[in-house]
């Protein structure tokens, strides 16, 4: 067994694409398929599936993934202690949802990337659900979330900063003009809302609920960035984080409407596994994070 199969098959299950595996460690795609096939025959089983252009690991690839993890840990700490010239190497694995990563992560990525050119910068884009998993898992480093302050024995959460949403509408809306609303205002409006597994999603439900309203017509959306452009568009009543309709506000494209969403609140945090050992290059992105975010 090679470091180098190691480090494929890693990459390989963080990126899901034999493509951008093979052009993340400069690779052609069938030295790729030759290392895996090789790392399976030697233990015995098949760590991948390819379904399409899709690769998703088969149980024995979930559970061989955090031994291959902790071998590539010891590795990068064992060339960091042995370095002599001090310049930061290796890959960060960053995972985020889609309003973290359009609207608070970029200036982080982009001051990082300048001061650090030799240590590789891997995002990936994940739901709320399957943040904290990725962690547990091994399947990235540090995480971004936009929730409820986060209190784990296996997680260290660093707050960011705190995250207000708003009710907005269109200016042509019947309800753009209002000062003030009631619940019944919002009878026969169609919501355009995330998933009702989004953390924030359950707290506007039970917010609605508790004062009063009960059957709501909603449309639901995966993007936020959708759900944005449908409500300038005026089709309905849009949830949204303060961030991500800075400019669209500012511009007159959407209204915020006058309905109190206090309890609604969230925070912006970043997470990273509390047993995972902290190489230079992480401790600097943990340091460029808190700088630039906080």
């Amino acid at each position: 067994m090679e470091i180098r199969q190691l480090k494929t098959f890693w990459t390989l299950a963080s990126t899901c694409s034999f493509h951008q595996t093979a052009e993340l460690l400069s690779y052609v795609p069938s030295t790729i398929t030759m290392q895996i096939k090789s790392l399976e025959e030697e233990l015995g089983v098949k760590l991948l599936d390819r379904l399409g252009k899709k690769v998703v690991l088969t149980d024995a690839g979930d559970q061989f993934l955090p031994y291959a993890t902790k071998i590539l840990n010891d590795v990068e700490e064992a060339k960091c202690i042995s370095s002599q010239d001090g310049e930061l190497a290796g890959t960060i694995v960053i995972g985020a949802d889609e309003v973290l990563c359009a609207y608070l992560l970029p200036a982080l990525f982009k001051r990082f990337r300048a001061e650090y050119l030799g240590v590789r910068l891997l995002f990936r884009p994940l739901s709320g659900q399957e943040l904290k998993s990725s962690l547990r898992e091994g399947h990235a480093d540090v995480v971004f979330v936009l929730d409820e302050p986060i209190a784990s024995k296996d997680l260290h959460s660093e707050f960011l900063k705190d995250e207000t949403f708003q009710m907005v509408v269109s200016p042509d809306h019947m309800l753009a003009s209002r000062s003030s609303l009631i619940v019944d205002d919002f009878h026969k409006q169609h919501f355009l809302l995330t998933e009702k597994n989004c953390s924030y999603r359950t707290q506007f439900d039970q917010s609605l609920l508790k004062k009063g309203a009960d059957a709501l017509t909603e449309l639901e959306f995966h993007s936020v960035e959708a759900i944005k452009q449908c409500a300038v568009a005026g089709l309905g009543i849009a949830l949204l984080p303060e961030m991500a309709m800075k400019k669209e506000l500012s511009e007159g494209e959407l209204v915020a409407l006058p309905w109190d969403l206090s309890d609604v609140s969230f925070s912006a945090q970043m997470l990273w596994h509390r047993e995972k050992w902290i190489s230079p290059s992480m401790a600097a992105f943990i340091q460029t994070a808190k700088s630039e975010l906080i």
